[in-house]
């Protein structure tokens, strides 16, 4: 086993260990991918301020995010087909996230259940994201299920109602379960570890969708549903439909305009997540970190501002922070943590990220999350308003 010090290791580590397609679906984006490498660039540009002869001690990295007390201001986002990474994978990295005290957000299109992930924390409150679709009747049933497993936060994503092109996924034929033509039946045999953990896999298909859906038995016919009931006519007036029904804490994902910004507000959501989709839709989009000062000034306290987007490092972490952004999500990361080590990877990852974060803000002359602003940046390295 290879020395794990950093988030690259992990990376490194799952390519080797998960089938083609579903690595790919993990770390890819839409189009040319600019966007996609954007969100990861755009924060190596930003330069931090030593400050020495501070007292370091009694360092903390606790925080809220939407009223919930977080080990640090760092959730699990939403990522789809998280159980092919690895077998039973949301249940795997969602108790990652509870030991470490940090919220996990379970997909709408993910392997295990909502029953599942509950069943496996042991009841655990945990966020669900949730798709605005076509048929109503299924998503009341799915806010329902929701609720059922008490979900404490509800994550709306704004940004799919269409998909954008993603040249991999195509090329590779991505499906769950793998399609069994000769090229990936070939790449499958050269990942014995992850075949033989997809034998005693709790769910190989979607299970929040198949089984649950009238006419929806199979692989088949959900490639069918699924391609149909992504909403193209989404509207903010949906979000008070989602709102009544839910009664609980909404989260709005995929903001980066400012004047969405400002209508989300009036929704009268709990909280914005700054976010390109991981630069898997718009190709050509602003970086996450480079759309977060302007939407931070236009919304001022109204409302937590978070992001997601190109997070790979604790550094990372503390330049959101300092820009505005109460908390940021990791998706690819712990994709990364998981595909390579199972839990005991996003466990990893969330380690090295809390570290990370813990040092770098030490060094940068602050010993509380909480007190940290855009004072620990250099000026001129940083995006603004």
């Amino acid at each position: 086993m290879p020395v794990i010090t950093n988030i690259e290791d992990l990376r490194a580590l799952a390519q080797k260990r998960v089938p083609r397609m579903f690595y790919d679906y993990a770390d890819s984006g839409s189009w040319t991918e600019t966007t996609y490498r954007a969100n990861s660039s755009d924060f190596q540009k930003i330069r931090l301020r030593q400050r020495v002869a501070v007292n370091m001690e009694g360092r903390t990295t606790r925080s809220t995010m939407i009223g919930q007390d977080v080990a640090m201001p760092v959730a699990i986002a939403p990522v789809g087909l998280t159980g092919m990474q690895h077998a039973d994978g949301e249940i795997l990295a969602a108790r990652a996230a509870k030991r470490f005290g940090i919220p996990f957000t379970l997909s709408t299109m993910s392997i295990c259940s909502i029953e599942d992930v509950s069943k496996g924390t042991d009841g655990h409150p945990f966020w669900f994201q949730l798709y605005m679709m076509k048929d109503r009747a299924f998503m009341e049933r799915l806010i329902e299920r929701a609720k059922a497993a008490r979900c404490s936060a509800l994550v709306v994503t704004l940004d799919l109602q269409i998909l954008g092109q993603r040249h991999k996924d195509l090329k590779n034929g991505l499906s769950a379960p793998p399609k069994l033509t000769i090229p990936n039946m070939i790449n499958i045999a050269t990942k014995p570890r992850w075949a033989l953990g997809m034998l005693g896999a709790t769910r190989r298909e979607f299970g929040n969708i198949v089984g649950h859906v009238q006419g929806v038995e199979n692989m088949s016919s959900l490639s069918a549903w699924t391609a149909q009931q992504f909403d193209p006519a989404l509207n903010w007036g949906d979000i008070e439909w989602i709102k009544k029904r839910w009664g609980g804490k909404v989260i709005l994902k995929g903001i980066q305009d400012v004047e969405d910004a400002r209508l989300a507000v009036d929704t009268g959501a709990d909280a914005i997540v700054v976010s390109n989709h991981g630069g898997r839709q718009l190709d050509g989009a602003q970086s996450s970190i480079e759309a977060l000062p302007a939407i931070v000034e236009a919304v001022g306290n109204r409302i937590e501002v978070h992001m997601d987007g190109g997070i790979r490092s604790g550094q990372d972490v503390l330049k959101a922070r300092a820009l505005g952004a109460r908390a940021v999500y990791i998706g690819r990361a712990m994709a990364y943590g998981l595909g390579a080590m199972g839990e005991a990877g996003v466990t990893k990852a969330l380690e090295i990220i809390h570290k990370e974060l813990d040092i770098t803000m030490a060094f940068c002359g602050h010993t509380d999350i909480n007190t940290v602003d855009r004072s620990i940046l250099l000026p001129g390295t940083y995006p603004t308003a």
